[in-house]
């Protein structure tokens, strides 16, 4: 009896490692499930890859914005800046010009003056001609400056002709006289210089 007891217990045990080694998976199913496993990491991964890759696309694609953007700005800003210099130096010029422009009968008065006076060793001449020099300085310090015209070839963009004559002496279209000076502030004419041309 001990024995046969001993047999169906060994019967039981062999029974019992068959029914676990059925349960127990095979090697080719582990294959297939570490293959899975491998596949959907493999997925995940490219997945994951895919995500990267397409958020760094939109942050290249968002920094290449931002600095087509910055270089917009830039010039922007340098073209304001180049605007706002010239209208600047546009404003002084323009200050000066008009200042400059309503001394100039100052200028004119003062210099006739001391054309025709007789007395050139006065103290009232010597006074007189201090400040016409003093005058000149000033709008020489501002960049004002005398236009040619005596003996020069007529020029009608910085020359006003108010009479003409007939002289054999002197050259065709040169100014013979001036009845006016003109001045200037670098390119442009303050007041035409007032002048007499011979034909």
């Amino acid at each position: 009896m001990d024995s046969e007891k001993i047999n169906n217990e060994a019967l039981q045990q062999e029974d019992t490692a068959e029914a676990v080694e059925s349960t127990k998976p095979s090697d080719a199913e582990i294959s297939d499930e570490a293959a899975a496993e491998d596949a959907a990491a493999e997925d995940t991964a490219q997945e994951i890859g895919e995500s990267l890759e397409e958020k760094l696309a939109q942050a290249e694609q968002t920094a290449k914005d931002n600095y087509d953007k910055f270089l917009r700005k830039a010039a922007e800003f340098e073209n304001f800046r180049k605007r706002t210099n010239a209208e600047k130096a546009g404003m002084y010029s323009n200050g000066v010009r008009d200042t400059v422009e309503k001394l100039l009968p100052v200028i004119d008065n003062f210099e006739r003056a001391v054309d025709m006076s007789q007395e050139k060793e006065s103290s009232l001449y010597k006074g007189v001609e201090m400040i016409l020099k003093q005058l000149l300085e000033i709008t020489a310090s501002l960049g004002v400056e005398e236009i040619p015209a005596l003996g020069e070839p007529f020029d009608p963009n910085v020359h006003s002709a108010v009479m003409h004559i007939e002289d054999e002496k002197c050259d065709e279209n040169v100014v013979v006289e001036v009845f006016q000076k003109g001045y200037r502030l670098g390119d442009r004419v303050i007041r035409p210089s007032m002048v007499k041309v011979a034909n």
